[in-house]
């Protein structure tokens, strides 16, 4: 299964670590109460640390160190780990298994819960969830499950992002263009929230969502309903080799950013302006996840 870089785990673990203290926002969280909580060395501590700074759980002052910038109750449980919820670890372990090459045909919930450890129930709500996403689909006649068509390799993945590089930028460019200020405000607030804790915080699918939803915001200002399709088919197809690379967590914060800038861009009028910027923020991206 896919982990998380150090980083993004120490990050997760210090994250429970200061839930479970009770301490009140403002608290002084020292690296060496972390190294030592943690039994890890100063220096990851400290990179964890300076992470859930960027993310708004913690808040450095120079010549201080670092506070907590929110109160130790407002911490959920993130999802990176294995085991906290056998139904939502057994939905990430068959997604890893399909992408990974190891779930090549078809299958029944038997198998399912076999191989996953679920009871029948618990293989039902995990199979009925990934129907609901349009990732499997049954069989003609009920016969057993298959996955619908995903993405599930670097070059797809690649391929994926250069068509999305052709659709998004020029969608902005459209005669139609026009923003719904209510939409646009909503993706900012969720954007911000990004910035405030939430990429640590949310689970896989809703930081997939968030991510998804703001894309398909920009290109249904538009008004072209075919570009629309075209951007909801990709993020359809995207989703399982997307949720691989949300382990890693410590790249989204510029994500974030870039986002609230290309909402300020457009919102200002500089359409043009906010086209190349796109462009250029999926090239970065599309770099960064398949290594091309």
């Amino acid at each position: 299964m896919s982990r998380p870089n150090l980083t993004t785990s120490i990050a997760t673990q210090l994250v429970d670590l200061l839930r479970r203290s009770g301490l009140q926002e403002g608290a002084h969280v020292t690296e060496q109460w972390a190294a030592n909580s943690l039994d890890v060395s100063r220096t990851p501590a400290r990179n964890a640390m300076l992470f859930l700074s960027e993310v708004g759980i913690l808040r450095r002052e120079p010549n201080r160190g670092f506070f907590l910038a929110r109160a130790s109750s407002t911490l959920a449980r993130t999802d990176l780990g294995a085991g906290a919820d056998l139904e939502q670890d057994a939905y990430f372990r068959i997604a890893d298994d399909y992408v990974g090459g190891r779930i090549t045909g078809p299958f029944t919930a038997a198998d399912i819960g076999r191989d996953y450890g679920l009871a029948p129930r618990q293989a039902d709500r995990v199979l009925s969830r990934m129907e609901s996403e349009d990732l499997v689909r049954r069989r003609p006649g009920g016969r057993g499950w298959e996955f619908q068509q995903v993405l599930s390799t670097v070059e797809a993945h690649d391929q994926s992002y250069r068509f999305r590089m052709i659709i998004e930028p020029n969608a902005l460019l459209e005669p139609g263009f026009t923003i719904d200020a209510e939409e646009a405000a909503r993706h900012r607030k969720q954007q911000e929230a990004l910035l405030h804790g939430d990429i640590l915080l949310l689970p896989r699918a809703e930081l997939f969502h968030v991510n998804a939803s703001f894309h398909e915001m920009l290109v249904g200002f538009s008004g072209n309903q075919f570009l629309l399709d075209a951007a909801r088919r990709q993020h359809r197809l995207r989703r399982l080799i997307e949720y691989r690379h949300q382990v890693d967590r410590s790249r989204l914060a510029g994500q974030a950013r870039d986002h609230l800038h290309l909402l300020d861009l457009v919102e200002g009028g500089r359409l043009e302006e906010a086209a190349d910027f796109l462009r250029r923020h999926l090239d970065t991206v599309r770099a960064i996840k398949t290594g091309r």
